[in-house]
């Protein structure tokens, strides 16, 4: 297929799996304004932002003991990350990212993925901060999840199995792994910084993940941060751990096959074993488990590099025109 077509299919997946890790955090952060401690209110919002890499827009957060100034300073957060238009990576701009790469490849994709994306999209346009605010804004964020689920579950059942679904599912894998290695790495941050390593912020963690069943499942009641993240990162059925996406990037890259580079696309291989490794060989033995879920982290972004140079980027080989011996 077109490199062009591939790489808006990618970013398909790329944007609504950000989209909808954003709002899992905002759902369970906004529920959390209700009966919280000003602490864990500020703990949330510092993961958060921990886990995009960037200090907030408005600027740094302080923590403020008095209940008037923390819900002030949640909906201007909140106003940031879902609507604020200078915001990359903010709600409403993964939407629109998400809607203008599949509206290059409507010819990849079926009728009603394009009729579910862009009604979702439509629909935040005429949404604020202050429309969300005044009522239930967990409610507006469980709405757009659902939209998230929506469109998937419509992928699923319409799409053609050809190269394009699996460049969707590439990106989103890609994503996941990068997304969940942020965070954990800014969960573990942010507990250290608030120097109250509470049961609740690792429960919250679980629920985020869907994952407290899980860990009841294995481990008990008593929570534990060792056996949090040990489920979150190796769990091999737990659908959002680490080792989970790097199983669905293998399985992408043997469907779709090497690219045009093979070199890249070996170097590609090369460095999703590595992250293979990371989790099978490395994490039981490391004493250092935010060291290692921030290289974890950045192998993604390498990865995503080297995704590009084999199947978007490649450089076109040209070779001279033979000049038949007619012409000589």
């Amino acid at each position: 297929m077109l490199s062009r077509s591939a790489d808006s299919l990618y970013w398909i997946g790329r944007y609504l799996e950000r989209a909808d890790h954003l709002t899992r955090l905002m759902r369970q952060q906004t529920e959390s304004l209700v009966d919280s401690p000003v602490r864990d209110i500020y703990f949330g919002w510092h993961r958060i932002y921990g886990a995009l890499g960037r200090t907030p827009h408005p600027g740094p957060l302080d923590l403020e003991e008095d209940d008037s100034y923390t819900l002030a300073d949640s909906y201007t957060l909140a106003d940031d990350l879902t609507f604020e238009d200078t915001t990359p990576d903010s709600i409403r701009n993964c939407f629109a990212e998400a809607r203008e790469n599949a509206r290059q490849v409507r010819h990849r994709i079926s009728a009603e993925m394009w009729t579910c994306l862009n009604r979702s999209y439509l629909q935040l346009q005429g949404v604020a901060i202050q429309h969300i605010w005044s009522s239930s804004p967990e409610q507006f964020y469980a709405g757009v999840e659902a939209d998230i689920d929506t469109f998937r579950g419509v992928s699923s059942s319409t799409m053609y199995r050809d190269q394009g679904w699996h460049f969707i599912r590439l990106g989103s894998f890609l994503e996941r792994a990068e997304l969940v290695a942020s965070l954990l790495s800014a969960q573990i941050a942010a507990v250290r910084l608030f120097d109250v390593p509470a049961d609740a912020y690792w429960t919250s963690l679980l629920r985020l993940y869907h994952a407290f069943e899980a860990y009841q499942k294995g481990d008990g009641l008593a929570i534990d941060a060792d056996r949090v993240l040990d489920l979150l990162v190796v769990n091999p059925q737990l659908p959002d751990s680490l080792s989970v996406s790097v199983l669905g990037l293998n399985r992408e890259f043997s469907s779709i096959g090497a690219g045009p580079d093979r070199t890249a696309a070996a170097q590609a291989r090369s460095q999703l074993d590595y992250m293979s490794d990371l989790l099978r060989s490395s994490w039981p033995r490391t004493t250092d488990r935010h060291g290692l879920l921030t290289e974890f982290r950045d192998a993604c972004r390498r990865l995503h590099d080297l995704v590009g140079d084999t199947y978007f980027d490649y450089p076109v080989v040209t070779h001279p025109a033979r000049t038949s011996a007619f012409n000589q």
